[in-house]
């Protein structure tokens, strides 16, 4: 175990699992470097199926250089539909080739197959009885190039340490590699990580620090213009001048201190109202981040203390495998949830072994049930330090959440190939590629993309 790189550690990321140094390196050089298949969970019927039963024409797309949402709008643009037809199992990210699920309702399928969009393949798969929805996937496979690696052989003993993490020997050539179940730095932001910082703010019931933690925060990763502009917002707190100063590109920031220019942004009740301006989803990734902020620490605070990941202590909650699930690939169903006491750590731990149960950690929220024993001190203890409870994450409108709770580890089956530097795996949905390959490159995450 050694500290990560600072810009993680201030997401909660403070230590990489194995020991050697990188590989070094980056990805993305090109889109093709970073390939995402979805693996599939999803059955429609034939395209000829009763389109009154089934309304929704199910197909796959393979995109290059497409932001999953871009395409969504081109597609519907293509079809003459509204844009709230279309809808899909996973985001992924832009600077990638990816292949994955999308559905559109009542539309035409030899029209959905005769769309013509640059770096798209569209294949029509049939019908199905709803829109495919965010999260109907299994997971994704991946195939990552690492280009100009300074140490590749490093991969080697790094893929050993990893294989020990899980529980396994790390001489079998067969044998799975682990990693913790962190949320990797995109989730928070790359260039500057501030999304868990407003969402904090905003469960600690502080809406003007979180309106200064998104519009001000300036990050030196940025233009300096914006550095300039978010630090004005800090210093003044004049929300016309600020508006006047942002960049045109920033138009969530813009549209708060347009909201607040015209409130007067001197009550609690201003601040709110700004952050309610903004799409519901981002109001909900805001405290979602906080939520996987507090998860990655509490991860980190295990790590520290020395507490298995692959098996279970006295006090732990573990989730049992979901039972619909493909054989091959087990899937916690947090669901599922069963506390370990002292008298049945060693069967359980023989569930964890054979994929059939995962240690778990809690996404906080206002149902959310902590450990006992010293994972559930852990838990206790990292909530304390900033100043949080389950209740209060009884929140206004979307920013309310019940929590859940989140395997705190992820096995694959990895193949490094050479000339290029290769990483092939798979992952569950919900799983960061970026947290697995963080381990091989050991660089700072704008090198991961």
């Amino acid at each position: 175990m050694r500290e990560a790189q600072p810009v993680e550690q201030a997401v909660g990321m403070e230590y990489y699992v194995s020991e050697p140094d990188g590989v070094g390196g980056h990805l993305r050089e090109s889109p093709a470097d970073f390939r995402v298949e979805e693996l599939e969970a999803f059955d429609p019927e034939p395209v000829d199926a009763d389109p009154g039963s089934y309304p929704h024409v199910l197909l796959r797309a393979t995109l290059r250089g497409w932001d999953t949402n871009d395409f969504a709008s081109a597609l519907s643009d293509k079809l003459e539909i509204s844009r709230e037809r279309v809808s899909w199992a996973g985001t992924k990210d832009k600077h990638a080739v990816t292949t994955q699920l999308f559905s559109v309702k009542s539309a035409d399928p030899d029209a959905v197959a005769d769309v013509a969009l640059s770096d798209a393949d569209v294949s029509v798969l049939g019908r199905t009885g709803r829109p495919i929805l965010f999260g109907d996937l299994a997971g994704n496979a991946f195939e990552v190039v690492v280009r100009d690696p300074t140490s590749p052989d490093n991969a080697e003993p790094i893929t050993a340490d990893l294989r020990a993490f899980g529980g396994e020997d790390p001489d079998d050539q067969q044998a799975t590699v682990a990693v913790p179940n962190y949320f990797g730095q995109q989730r928070f932001g790359s260039k500057r990580p501030v999304t868990h910082e407003v969402g904090l703010e905003i469960v600690r019931g502080n809406w003007e620090d979180a309106v200064l933690a998104y519009v001000g925060s300036p990050s030196e990763r940025e233009p300096e213009e914006t550095q300039a502009a978010r630090a004005y917002a800090e210093e003044t707190r004049d929300w016309q001048g600020t508006l006047d100063e942002l960049p045109g590109w920033l138009r969530y920031e813009r549209s708060m201190c347009h909201q607040l220019a015209e409130n007067g942004g001197e009550e609690p009740e201003d601040f709110r109202d700004a952050l309610e301006r903004l799409p519901t989803n981002l109001q909900q990734l805001f405290v979602n981040a906080a939520q996987s902020y507090v998860f990655n620490r509490i991860l980190s605070e295990r790590l520290e203390r020395g507490l298995p990941f692959d098996r279970p202590v006295a006090g732990d909650v573990v989730c049992f495998a979901d039972r619909d699930a493909p054989e091959e690939f087990p899937l916690p169903d947090t669901d599922r949830l069963q506390r370990v006491d002292e008298g049945r750590v060693d069967t359980v731990a023989r569930h964890c072994e054979r994929g059939r149960a995962f240690v778990t950690a809690p996404l906080v929220g206002t149902e959310t049930d902590l450990g006992d024993g010293e994972p559930g001190a852990i838990e206790r203890e990292v909530l304390a330090e900033m100043g949080l409870e389950p209740a209060a994450f009884d929140l206004p409108e979307e920013f309310h959440s019940t929590g859940t709770r989140r395997a705190i580890m992820v096995r694959t089956a990895l193949t490094v190939d050479r000339d290029p530097l290769t990483f092939s795996f798979q992952l569950p949905k919900g799983s960061y590629a970026t947290v697995l390959m963080r381990e091989f490159l050991k660089t700072d995450p704008e090198a991961l993309g």
